[in-house]
């Protein structure tokens, strides 16, 4: 049997406003239990189902490092060291985005 609970904390189980739920539950969008005295109650178990088995998703984290030239990528080296320890050092699972861009050259003949 799953635990029905009020209307505050299954809208900070979903990441919304008590107001979101209840204009949901008038656009029939989200129709929750009620109790015996007309209060809304939210099975948390249907809403999230990863919140309901306790084994949540794995999060990644995305460094992003980036610099404007090619003159800077020993910067970027760095940078990419930098991120790689930070996210390291607490145990991040993370992915690594290097950005070697440039901006445009209006000096240049064409543009």
């Amino acid at each position: 049997m799953s635990k029905l609970v009020p209307i505050s904390e299954a809208a900070s189980a979903l990441g919304v406003s008590a107001s979101t739920l209840r204009r949901w539950d008038a656009s029939g969008r989200l129709v929750p239990a009620r109790s015996a005295s007309g209060q809304r109650r939210y099975d948390l178990a249907a809403l999230r189902p990863d919140l309901a088995h306790g084994d949540p998703a794995p999060r990644r984290t995305l460094a992003y490092a980036r610099v404007s030239s090619h003159d800077q990528k020993g910067d970027l080296e760095r940078q990419k060291q930098v991120l790689e320890m930070y996210c390291a050092s607490r145990g991040w699972t993370f992915d690594l985005v290097a950005d070697l861009g440039s901006g445009m050259n209006y000096h240049k003949k064409g543009l």
